[in-house]
Formats: structure tokens, sequence, C-alpha cells
């Protein structure tokens, strides 16, 4: 995998709770009529900087923003790393909103604005087939099958350019 340079925000410096932050972006995607986007990553992951590069992409956010209030929760931190730690929380809110055992980085879970999850990276809801980033073709064709389970306002062009997007950022 490549790993990128750029460092995933960390929410935990601030120590607002996982539970906080997950209910500040409810309340935003209530208000704006979206659903939410939950990103559970760690900074030393390469597939979640990569996550984190498509999210941030000046084509790709204001698809994104369309649809989704997106919330990072760090999870998995290593404690050796004093720059980093976990978002006080994040396990349970990660496990709460459907994660099995570990589930690998990035795990992606989107809610309805009242944080009932639509769908997340886990292929058919198969534990052991985290998608994180997609990159593989088949893996592309599940994220893209998330977005039109939890995102039915983007266009078959917005869902298009995403997936244009995601293939040529792939490994493959």
């Amino acid at each position: 995998m490549l790993a990128c340079v750029a460092a995933i925000p960390s929410h935990a410096a601030s120590n607002e709770s996982a539970k906080a932050l997950f209910a500040h972006a409810k309340a935003e995607a209530k208000a704006e009529h979206k659903n939410v986007l939950v990103v559970f990553s760690a900074s030393w992951c390469g597939p979640c900087h990569m996550y984190e590069r498509y999210l941030d992409d000046s084509h790709m956010k204001p698809i994104l923003d369309k649809a989704f209030v997106v919330q990072r929760i760090d999870v998995g931190e290593r404690a050796s790393d004093p720059k980093h730690a976990d978002t006080p929380g994040g396990d349970w809110l990660r496990a709460e909103l459907g994660a099995k055992g570990e589930p690998g980085f990035p795990f992606i879970v989107m809610t309805d604005p009242n944080g009932k999850p639509i769908v997340n990276s886990y292929v058919d809801d198969k534990p052991d087939e985290n998608v994180g980033y997609p990159v593989l073709p088949q893996e592309v064709d599940w994220y893209m099958e998330m977005l039109k389970r939890a995102a039915p306002t983007l266009t078959p062009a917005e869902l298009a350019e995403t997936r244009t997007w995601l293939k040529t950022h792939s490994l493959h």
C-alpha cells in the first residue's frame, strides 16, 4: 500500500468523545437534510490516508458534501505514539455502529441523520470483507453500492465521476 505524507486529523487531541462528535454530526446532518459518513481510522494507516485524500479531493469533496456530514473518529492508535491518541469512546461507537471484532482500517459507516446505520464497508455484511479504501474492482463496486444506498441524492453523473476517481486512484 502507498503511504501518504498528509496526516489524518486527530480529534482525540481535543478530548471530545466519539459520542459527542457523532451527536454533533447527526445534528448537522438533520439541519442540512443529509446523512452521516463516519470514518474510523488511525494516523499510521496507509489506506486511511488514501481515503482521506479521496474525502478531501477538490472534485470529490463537493459531491460527498452534497449527501453527507463527514465525521472522522480515531481508533487503533498505538500507545507508543505520543502524538496520536484514540478518540475517547471510539471503539465503543464503532461497535455500536456495526463493527465486529477488529474490522480493519478504515472502517466506514453511513448512517441516517438519527444515527441508524444504513450501510458499512463490510461487503454484504461479511465482517471478514471490510473494503476500507476501495482499490480492487469488486471493492469499488461495493463502495458504489454503499453510496447508492446512503446517498440517493447523488446523480448518475456524480456516481460515475466518483467511480472514475476511485479507479484512477487505485493501485491496480
